[in-house]
């Protein structure tokens, strides 16, 4: 602002043309209207006039009438000018600031005494518009054209300007330059006139003084911290470094000129694992005291830096730590006095990286139990784990779970009274998840202050125990699945061999017959007992997939109805679609199976009703770190999540949850295979199945199941056409049936020489060879087992391809397709027929296979 007197009765404006027309202007036009019309009827001839008298009378009447009312509910105010008008124009005259109003023609229309008296005039006809105060400076020109831009943009605009002399004049030989702000901003008024634009001219040279001389101060207070014979920075709480001083920046090489508030953190100057003795300090809450860390700096090229750090958390009003206040003292070879003083610093900087640097965490240990000096790995492992935050030192015992504390109290009792063979002790760590340490306690020979009475190292064994429990449970699995895929594999050729021969005697029996009942019972319990065999192929991952690009939604969609009659009227089934969610490529029928049999274990959990909630999303790669399950590749998957609202599910019954046979059903009620089921699917499929129970709230499994992203040219895959079923069976065709398991053998010949077909049998695959030679090229096709003694069925293949090029081939086996597809070459044709299967399905295999 200016700096003239400041007089306490208002000045009058130099220039006032706001004013229209006032109230006593109206009323003269008024008078002299009706003196007009007066005029004008007297000239007018009385009958003519008359009419026309009464009506203006009339209307005058009934306005006068309007207007009372009007006046008595408050609608019109008789008066003079409104207070708001006065206090207005008062305000304006009395401001120290130059204010001028201009239309748009730039005339001026109000400018107040302190715009005169900034530009030094005193006759309002030498007041100029601001921009033709300015205008002419060179110094100052750009910045009104500026302003004057945004104003045709209807924007309000800001601009300091410099100019050599003052604007009133004076002696400019002794004056100096002046700055002023010059502000404009445009009015648009009430009644719909054109904007008018209103302009500030203030005097601010006085404030640009002030501005001035804090600088110069800052920069003096700035030069004294950047050549201190010390080095110094500050960081925020997230390690984020705001400041360096020259000399730290000296020291580490680096150029203070580029350095940008920010752009350097504490991990890119502390080396290793020291960082965790500045960060463990940095996180710790109502920290507000000095500590002293010794501990070595990275400079720019690599080399390290011993300093020692006295480094201060300041505490918010909140409580939370702020920005960081540290000196950095070097202590780099040299920067000592005398030969003890450098002896003592070389020794202690040698074992300050020592322990600051070694992989295990180090503590010292009081003969209280209470934690003295530790390293950074220790502070990396336990947190802040030194003290509670404040100046209170923390026990060991207390770092660890509670049921860990009796030996690692017991251990500390040892290394007391002097033991040195103590045991290792793999305990629990307090805090956020399942983490472990292994624990060494040693006692200290000689205690000197009695301070350090015992060393603890530890060690981060988390990974560790993870890995084993993992190891544990897949070897488990992989066992059990073992086992089952060969009791199955075994279980299969029996029930071939059922299903067979039950088709052979139906075939001869008409249902009239007495026993025609007794197979078909004898034909439906090996078909279910086949269901289970299938259930226990699917846990061991050796079933046949047939994948495709399958949208989850519309597969939700389609079973929804046989979902609701399963779960039955006291379960309400809630099915939530994710938006846009991606393709994945499964087995239709056999992820129909998961779902269904998720629902129904959910069903099962809830015997007093509740709510099934099934529910679909697309989980990007960076989201995957929202699950702690391991292991889970980071990709992107489309989740599947199953949630009951049941009874819940204890520890030790989550971790045998998807093996075979096991159940928390009553006897009679289930086989145990559901969910061992499920795994085997999901696992064959590429998926990952995890869950999440709490007894008495619920259970929600989740599947990740992998994207689908088509291969470049890779065409949807279209609905499978039904085929017209084949009426004609029979055929004359020369078969060549390989096939170890002797049942199975006889039921295939028999059924395959009932169908017309010339069949030849052969044990094995060696034989299966002796009798190719034997018939010449007489065979047409091969039926033959995948796993046999001596020559396996793929085995078998290759010598027959080296002859038969041509030969047509289909394979029998109770394991899945993939099992033994990677041991044959590359485009192979074949057929594939798994067992057990009955006679119908093999005359058709043979009978497509041939051709129709």
């Amino acid at each position: 602002m200016n700096e003239r007197t400041k007089d306490t009765v208002r000045p009058d404006p130099v220039i006032d043309r706001s004013g229209g027309i006032n109230a006593a202007g109206r009323l003269t036009i008024l008078a002299f209207g009706i003196v007009g019309l007066a005029v004008g009827f007297a000239l007018i001839e009385r009958q003519r006039a008359e009419p026309f008298v009464l009506g203006i009378l009339g209307v005058l009447a009934v306005i006068g009438v309007v207007c009372m009312f009007a006046g008595a509910i408050g609608l019109i105010r008789f008066g003079g000018r409104g207070q708001s008008v006065d206090i207005t124009r008062n305000f304006l005259d009395s401001m120290n600031e130059g204010v001028v109003i201009t239309d748009p023609a730039n005339r001026i229309l109000y400018a107040n005494r302190a715009y005169a008296d900034l530009i030094g005039v005193t006759d309002a006809r030498e007041v100029r518009a601001v921009d033709g105060v300015f205008a002419g400076h060179p110094s100052s020109a750009e910045a009104i054209h500026r302003i004057t831009r945004k104003l045709r943009e209807g924007v309000a605009a800001e601009e300091e300007v410099r100019m050599p002399a003052p604007l009133a004049g004076g002696d400019t030989t002794v004056g100096e330059a002046r700055w002023y702000r010059v502000e404009a901003r445009p009015l648009t008024p009430e009644n719909g006139a054109k904007s008018l634009i209103a302009w500030a001219v203030a005097d601010i040279s006085s404030e640009r003084a002030r501005q001035e001389t804090i600088f110069q101060e800052l920069q003096h207070a700035i030069d004294y911290l950047d050549h201190a014979p010390a080095g110094f920075f500050s960081a925020e709480p997230d390690g984020r470094v705001v400041y360096i001083n020259a000399t730290l920046a000296e020291w580490l090489g680096m150029d203070i000129a580029r350095f940008e508030a920010g752009s350097l953190t504490l991990a890119d100057i502390v080396k290793g694992d020291n960082i965790a003795l500045l960060t463990g300090i940095l996180t710790e809450r109502g920290h507000d005291r000095t500590d002293v860390i010794d501990l070595d700096l990275v400079k720019r090229d690599g080399r390290s830096l011993p300093v020692r750090l006295l480094h201060r958390v300041p505490v918010t009003a909140d409580g939370a730590p702020g920005a960081t206040r540290t000196i950095v003292l070097n202590r780099s070879p040299g920067e000592e006095i005398s030969e003890a003083s450098e002896a003592l610093r070389a020794s202690e900087v040698r074992f300050a990286r020592f322990f600051n640097s070694a992989p295990i965490a180090i503590a010292a240990i009081d003969p209280d139990g209470f934690i003295g000096r530790r390293n950074a790995e220790f502070l990396k492992l336990f947190g802040g784990g030194g003290d509670d935050g404040g100046s209170k030192k923390r026990k060991l015992i207390d770092l660890v779970a509670e049921s860990d504390r009796p030996m690692i109290a017991a251990a500390l009792d040892s290394a007391k009274s002097g033991a040195t063979d103590i045991p290792r002790i793999d305990a629990s760590i307090v805090g956020e998840g399942e983490r472990g340490a292994r624990f060494y306690v040693n006692p200290v020979a000689d205690g000197g202050d009695g301070e350090e009475a015992i060393i603890v190292n530890a060690i981060d064994i988390t990974q560790q125990r993870v890995l084993e429990q993992q190891f544990a449970q897949s070897q488990k699995m992989e066992t059990v699945g073992k086992l089952a895929g060969g009791i199955a594999h075994d279980f299969n050729n029996v029930l071939t061999a059922i299903i067979g021969f039950s088709d052979l005697l139906l075939a001869n029996h008409r249902p009239s017959d007495p026993s025609f009942q007794d197979i078909m019972n004898i034909k439906q319990n090996a078909n279910r007992a086949a269901g289970l065999v299938r259930q226990l192929l699917a846990f061991s991952r050796r079933q046949t997939l047939r994948p495709q690009v399958v949208q989850l939604s519309d597969l939700l969609s389609d079973i929804t109805i046989l979902l609701t009659r399963l779960l039955g009227e006291n379960v309400k089934l809630e099915v939530v679609h994710g938006r846009d969610l991606w393709p994945i490529k499964a087995d239709l029928n056999q992820l129909e199976q998961v779902i269904v049999n998720l629902a129904v274990n959910g069903r099962d959990a809830m015997p007093s009703g509740g709510t099934m909630t099934i529910r679909t999303s697309n989980l990007p790669a960076a989201e995957v770190s929202r699950f702690s399950y391991r292991p889970l590749p980071v990709v992107d998957y489309v989740l599947l999540e199953a949630e009951d609202t049941g009874t819940g599910m204890p520890i030790e019954v989550q971790e045998r949850i998807f093996e075979p046979f096991f159940s928390t059903k009553d006897v009679g009620k289930g086989t145990g295979l559901g969910l061992s089921t499920v795994y085997g699917i999901v696992k064959q499929t590429g998926a990952h199945i995890f869950l999440d129970s709490e007894e008495g709230k619920g259970t929600t499994f989740r599947i990740f199941i992998p994207r689908h992203v088509p291969a470049e040219g890779e065409l949807p895959a279209e609905a499978a056409q039904p085929q017209a079923e084949i009426a004609d069976l029979t055929g004359t065709a020369n078969i060549l049936l390989v096939e170890d398991e002797e049942a199975v053998r006889a039921f295939a010949a028999r059924a395959l020489t009932s169908r017309g077909y010339q069949v030849y049998e052969a044990a094995s695959g060696v034989e299966a060879l002796e009798v190719m030679e034997e018939a010449g090229g007489k065979i047409d096709l091969v039926v033959s087992d995948v796993v046999m003694p001596e020559l396996d069925g793929p085995s078998l293949l290759r010598e027959l391809r080296k002859t038969r090029p041509e030969l047509k081939i289909i394979f029998v086996s109770g394991y899945a397709e993939e099992a033994f597809k990677k041991n044959l070459p590359e485009g192979e044709s074949f057929r594939f027929l798994p067992k057990p299967f009955s006679l119908k399905e093999l005359a058709i295999a043979v009978k497509e296979t041939l051709g129709r």
